[in-house]
Order: structure tokens, then sequence, then C-alpha cells
């Protein structure tokens, strides 16, 4: 059996090599359908485990209040809803008022996105983010300490000129040298580096290991833009409790920016497990996609696939009556073109999954996210590309098997 499967699969190449051009065209066509399917996985699987992980850092039992919601939705024409900063006073107030049992308030703002951090004779590219921020911050975004220590409290309070670190400093300013203790300069401002961050990478460009997280009243002092926005973390220790210190906290909010009950937020609260199921929703709606494109372009290259096998079932009419009058039945010969197309549509599976694997890793790189083999896609793939062939085969091996040996062996 596993023979005459040999010969067959032998005899398949040996044809596919007769008609070359025709062949590689039709590999080529499966190929780029498989390639959209695999592909297109490959970028929205690296996506999806790049965002998800981001937010799923923040944890399940942490909300946010912040300027706008996640996504600010569009009506028709109607112009989109300009919301208030959240300013200092604002989160003031709320740190003032709101006193929801079991909970922690991390209090954070982005000072800027371009500072330059001296360290002796050294300096960083002008590219640095500084964050100014409480107590509470590490906890409520999931950032965890690689050395050094955490701010206190009384770090904080007493705004003291400490600070904490991204590990890329690592690499740069502190190539040889432990920073822990060591004294680094912003904007002509001293701090004492108390610790080091764990590396999360970077997401859409944007690393996050190029930081400096200092407290937040030394941060007001350097960084005085009256535009400022704040945001507003809320962790609580009981997800049963979630829902209770969310509603205290809009409520708390609402009280801050002085609204009426008719009158809608003007702010935004957003939990990060919400976040989370809506990117999952708009990666399943681009997964869905995929899967529509490559079937699409599969169904039409098993046109040209079964098109060629019927060019190849004409060619070789004389050659089919010379395999029956030596005694080949019609499963024999009706078997040996279903290979032959099954193979033809396997070297297009093949092609097309390099071609989608390639494409995700690359696509990974330019991003920075963190690629992951679409398993799914791959068996997909094979599975499909199979099917494929064997609906595109059958019409011409159930041709060449009813060809009649006595008529074959005279045509021309």
């Amino acid at each position: 059996m596993f023979k005459l499967f040999r010969e067959n699969v032998r005899i398949a190449l040996e044809s596919i090599k007769s008609q070359l051009l025709r062949t590689i065209l039709t590999i080529i066509i499966i190929g780029i359908g498989i390639w959209a399917l695999v592909g297109i996985l490959s970028a929205v699987k690296a996506l999806e485990n790049t965002i998800s992980s981001d937010f799923a850092s923040m944890g399940a039992n942490t909300f946010n209040i912040q300027r706008y919601e996640f996504q600010v939705q569009r009506h028709g024409g109607e112009r989109e809803k300009v919301n208030p900063v959240i300013s200092y006073n604002d989160i003031r107030e709320f740190n003032e008022t709101y006193n929801y049992p079991y909970t922690q308030t991390s209090i954070s703002f982005r000072a800027t996105g371009a500072a330059e951090v001296k360290f002796e004779n050294e300096k960083t590219d002008p590219e640095v983010q500084v964050y100014g921020v409480n107590e509470h911050y590490l906890a409520n975004t999931g950032t965890e300490i690689d050395r050094g220590r955490e701010f206190t409290f009384f770090d904080i309070q007493n705004n003291n000129k400490v600070c904490l670190i991204g590990s890329d400093f690592l690499k740069n300013l502190f190539k040889n040298d432990d920073p822990i203790n060591k004294t680094i300069s912003i904007r002509g401002v001293k701090f004492k580096v108390i610790g080091v961050l764990e590396s999360k990478g970077a997401t859409f460009g944007n690393n996050q290991d190029l930081k400096v997280l200092i407290p937040i009243q030394v941060a007001r002092s350097i960084y005085t833009d009256p535009m400022i926005n704040y945001t507003i973390s809320i962790m609580v220790d009981d997800k049963e409790m979630m829902a209770g210190a969310q509603d205290a906290a809009i409520v708390a909010f609402r009280n801050v920016r002085r609204l009426s009950p008719i009158e809608e937020n003007n702010f935004g609260i957003e939990r990060s497990d919400d976040l989370i199921n809506r990117i999952a929703s708009i990666t399943g709606v681009l997964e869905i996609s995929a899967w529509i494109i490559s079937i699409i372009t599969i169904l039409g290259s098993s046109i040209a696939l079964m098109n060629i096998m019927l060019v190849s079932v004409t060619e070789r009419t004389r050659e089919i009556g010379v395999r029956k009058a030596l005694g080949a039945t019609r499963s024999t010969i009706s078997t040996q073109f279903f290979i032959e197309t099954i193979v033809i549509g396997q070297l297009g599976s093949v092609l097309g999954i390099i071609l989608g694997i390639a494409t995700g890793i690359a696509f990974a790189a330019l991003t920075g996210f963190e690629f992951s083999m679409p398993w799914m896609a791959l068996i997909g793939a094979t599975i499909i590309s199979f099917l494929t062939a064997v609906i595109a085969g059958s019409y011409p091996a159930s041709k060449a098997a009813k060809l009649d040996p006595i008529e074959s062996l005279r045509y021309e």
C-alpha cells in the first residue's frame, strides 16, 4: 500500500515537472490565499497578545478615571464632545472625598515624553518619559521593581528628590555601573535613584522601559503646564466590591465636576478587563475577515487547480489508455490524479504558511509586538488546502478513470 502511494507521488511530481508553469501559477494562487490567512492571523495574534498583556498588568481589580472613555463615540455628523482635562484641583478634591473601603487610589500624570537625563558626563537623547506619581502607582499599574525599593508614603509626602528608572537606563547611562543611590539630573534637578523598574518592552513604538518616575509634587514643580491632564487609578482589594467602588467613584467625581443629575459625565471610566474584552472583539472581527479573504482566494484557486488537472487528463489520455491496457483499474487511475491534485495543493499550502509566518514575524519585529505561532491558522490552512485539492480533483480524477482504454489508445 505504501509502495503504491510512493509510486503515485513520484508520478505526480513527474507530471508537475512536465507542466511546470501552470503548476507554479496554481501553487502561487493557493499560496496567496493561505498567506492572507496565516499572515493576518499572525499579525492579529501578536497585536492581541501584546495589548492584552499590557492591559492585564493593570490587574482585574483596577479601574481608571480619565479624560475620555477608551473609545469616543461619534453619532452621524455630531461633533465629538470635548471633556475638560482632569486638573490638579480635581484629583486633590477627589482624593479628599473618595473613601470607599478596601481601595487605594493612584494619581499620576505624564509630565513629558522628551526629557534629557544626565548622569555625570553622560546624557540620554531627549526621548525619556517622565511621570509624576504617588506611592500607589506601582501596585495599581502592575509595575514591578527589578532592584532597589519602591516609593514610600514619606517619599511622596515629603517631596523627596528620589526616582525610579526604567530598565533601559542599564543599557546606556549605567552600562557598567549599579544605578542604585546614584544621582541623575532632570531639567537641572538632581534625583537619587532608589530603584529600577522591571522591563515591560514597547507597545506601538512607545518604549515602556525608558522612563523615570518621580514624586508627583516634585514633578508639578518642574513641569508647570496649566493644561496637565491627570489619571486616577483605583484598585479594589476584593473583586466583588468592584461595582460598588466604581459607582462610588463616579458619584464622587461628578460632585467634583459640579454636574447636575441630568448632565452626562464629562469624564471617562475604564476597567482593565473591559478594555481586554473590547480588544478581543476587535481582533475577532479581523480574524473573521482573514478567514473570509483566504477562503474566497482559495476557492478561486480551486477553479485554476481543476482546470490544470482537466488539461492534464486531456494531454495524458493516451498514457491513461496504456495504463488501463496494462491492467490499471479505475481506482488506480483516479487515485493517481487525486494525489497529483493534493500534492499541488499542499505545495501551495507550504508556500503560503512560510510567507504567512514570515509576515507575522516581520510585523511583530517592526511594531515591537510579541510574536506567537498561530497554530489554529496553520491547522486550518492545511485542512482548507487539502479539502480544496480534493474538491478540485474530484471531477478530473473521475473523468480520467472513466476514459475508455481503446479510445484512449487511439487519441492523438
